[in-house]
């Protein structure tokens, strides 16, 4: 064991992670190599907490749908519906399933009962209406957008009737068909209608900009935010879509950046409500550029993480999260030669390290990168380590 290893590692905690940042962070983002393990969202809670109890953070959010983000987000902050349909209508990608979730929520919203609004914590989605086979129909944005701005300006300000939204929308599978993802020809995102849509979207947008002072004033700042949230969706899946009947070579770099795009602007409006701990994979939160092939092309965008750490510098902070196995997976003891293997031959089974102070513990000695053996499982690349303020390293990650 290197003894120079063993000292940038220390508990993990809320004051030890603190003590590594030069700053308090608006987004402390703690990523994960994988998704769905119990065992990095247990982990993710006790941090939660201790960051609600210790530093005054009052918001959490993770990689799940901001539409459906709205369902826990009323759940928690006034016992708006019940448990089990939250968790089964407010998370996207299978999220509300997780033990390690429904945990969460049932503690924040234990947490705000009797609790005025401005101590009250805050559940957010940041990532958009999309899924790994489709991308959601604009309507549900377009339309609670339109709704939101009918009730409170001048009729004759609007760019349009709902009712004219909802012809051009048309029906909803014509936008979610799984073909679509792989067959740009399948894609209704360069339609005539869906480009009436775009500029609709976009008027709809700039009068809810224009109208800011009045719309405040008329509903609540929250109505606003969340007005602004249908707006930011709505015009992010109408690019979406209009990407996924492109042709060129670089379909697919758009695809993704325009993804991470969207989660990066739903960041920054969580931010300017107060500091709050982000969750998510760490590709979507890491400050170098990110690369993967599809085939046997080659990809590259600007991740989540880049673009807010850009933008916000010292007030965006990232923790990478690493694993030592994942057994029920396949993912093996680590090789000793890369950063895994270093950290996994220290004797504590879960520890955040001084990313910057390991670095430069291992000077010129770059780790070999682990393979993975599995496709659900990201290693941390060796390259990104001066990118990061911190590793949380969990030794063994037990079935969920």
């Amino acid at each position: 064991m290197n003894p120079a290893v063993k000292d940038a590692a220390h508990v993990v905690d809320a004051a030890a992670v603190m003590g590594l940042l030069r700053a308090r962070p608006r987004l402390l983002a703690l990523g994960e190599p994988t998704h769905g393990e119990n065992g990095l969202l247990d982990l993710r809670n006790d941090l939660f907490r201790q960051l609600v109890e210790q530093e005054h953070y009052r918001t959490i959010t993770i990689e799940s749908d901001c539409m459906m983000g709205l369902v826990v987000d009323d759940y928690v902050t006034s016992g708006t519906g019940i448990l089990d349909e939250v968790m089964d209508r407010g998370f996207s990608h299978g999220w509300g399933a997780f033990a390690g979730n429904r945990e969460l929520v049932s503690w924040m919203r234990a947490y705000n009962d009797g609790r005025p609004a401005s101590e009250r914590l805050r559940f957010a989605g940041f990532d958009g209406p999309l899924e790994i086979t489709n991308a959601a129909s604009p309507r549900q944005a377009l339309t609670a957008l339109h709704a939101y701005l009918t009730a409170r300006v001048d009729a004759g300000l609007l760019p349009c009737a709902a009712e004219t939204l909802d012809g051009l929308c048309g029906t909803d599978d014509r936008w979610t068909d799984p073909a679509a993802m792989m067959d740009p020809s399948r894609s209704v995102g360069r339609t005539p209608e869906a480009n009436q849509l775009r500029l609709l979207a976009d008027d709809l947008v700039a009068l809810l900009d224009a109208q800011t002072p009045g719309l405040i004033a008329a509903s609540s700042r929250d109505d606003w935010d969340r007005a602004r949230m249908y707006g930011r969706t709505a015009t992010g899946l109408l690019r979406y879509h209009f990407w996924m009947a492109d042709t060129s070579p670089s379909r697919l770099a758009r695809l993704l950046g325009v993804r991470d795009s969207m989660m990066a602007a739903n960041l920054l409006a969580v931010a300017e409500r107060g500091p709050a701990l982000v969750n998510a994979h760490n590709s979507h939160l890491q400050r170098d550029k990110s690369r993967m092939r599809m085939g046997d092309l080659p990809v590259e965008w600007w991740s989540a993480g880049a673009i807010v750490s850009a933008q916000l510098g010292e007030r965006y902070a990232f923790l990478a999260t690493a694993l030592g196995t994942i057994r029920h997976q396949g993912v093996d003891a680590p090789p000793p030669d890369t950063v895994e293997g270093l950290l996994y031959a220290l004797p504590e089974d879960r520890y955040v390290v001084d990313a910057r102070r390991l670095a430069a513990v291992l000077g010129d000695v770059t780790p070999t990168a682990r393979v993975s053996p599995w496709f659900g499982y990201a290693p941390l690349d060796p390259a990104h380590l001066t990118g990061l303020d911190g590793i949380v390293f969990v030794k063994d990650a037990p079935p969920s």
